[in-house]
């Protein structure tokens, strides 16, 4: 038993140091190129679309940026399903799934980046729309931008939820992370879902700390899986 597990800790660094590079890629992403032209940032729609006409660059590099996010995803989500397949083949595979799942409903973010950007600058649209047009078409572009990501946030975190489960079923990681990554997970999916009925959960102070709470989730996560690996002789419940 120890020497089979032993051979998961290569499959276990590999995703803790990508899924921390995956989170990396996230906050450069936010922080150096789509400030103000990423709906999912400020809720605003209107002054969304103003800013991503003016930004062709910035949205052509959004886009390229989440499709290497969306190829660390995959790596993390397949590298997760191998680590914990032994322990719930059956489940393990819906988790993938669904992973994978919100990972391409996310992806779709980049295509309506380009989108705008193509709006924005193609010589069609100056001539067969006016500037009014123009924003309407942007807006409706960050519109299904902001609902396609929510949809991959719900799903990707059903989905991590579901992967937590079987590492604190399997004892790989300590109980502390996989249980409070059980938690997270499900407490981020929950609360979007409901906020939809009950705008008061929609506030940004519970929108940060749900969010904050996930993100040490997988911090905890990442990095032991990076540095330590997976437990040789894990202790199941």
């Amino acid at each position: 038993m120890a020497h089979d597990t032993s051979q998961l800790i290569p499959i276990a660094r590999t995703v803790g140091w990508s899924q921390l590079a995956l989170i990396a890629l996230g906050i450069l992403t936010s922080v150096l190129v789509a400030k103000g032209i990423d709906i999912n940032l400020s809720a605003d729609v209107e002054s969304t679309a103003r800013n991503m006409l003016d930004a062709e660059i910035r949205l052509r590099a959004k886009a390229y940026l989440a499709c290497l996010g969306f190829a660390l995803a995959a790596l993390v989500n397949i590298g997760l399903f191998m680590l914990l397949r032994r322990h719930g083949q059956l489940f393990a595979a819906l988790c993938l799934t669904l992973s994978l799942t919100g990972a391409v409903l996310s992806l779709l973010g980049a295509v309506f980046a380009m989108n705008v950007a193509e709006i924005s600058s193609a010589t069609a649209y100056q001539s067969i729309t006016d500037n009014a047009q123009r924003l309407m078409l942007a807006g409706m572009q960050a519109t299904s931008d902001y609902t396609s990501f929510h949809l991959s946030l719900v799903i990707s975190c059903v989905a991590q939820g579901g992967f937590f489960f079987l590492f604190l079923r399997s004892g790989l990681i300590p109980r502390l992370i996989s249980g409070w990554g059980v938690f997270a997970s499900l407490l981020v999916s929950t609360v979007i879902v409901a906020r939809d009925f009950v705008p008061a959960l929609g506030h940004g102070s519970i929108t940060i700390a749900f969010m904050l709470g996930n993100l040490v989730a997988l911090l905890s996560l990442s990095l032991y899986l990076g540095i330590k690996g997976v437990r040789v002789d894990p202790a199941p419940l």
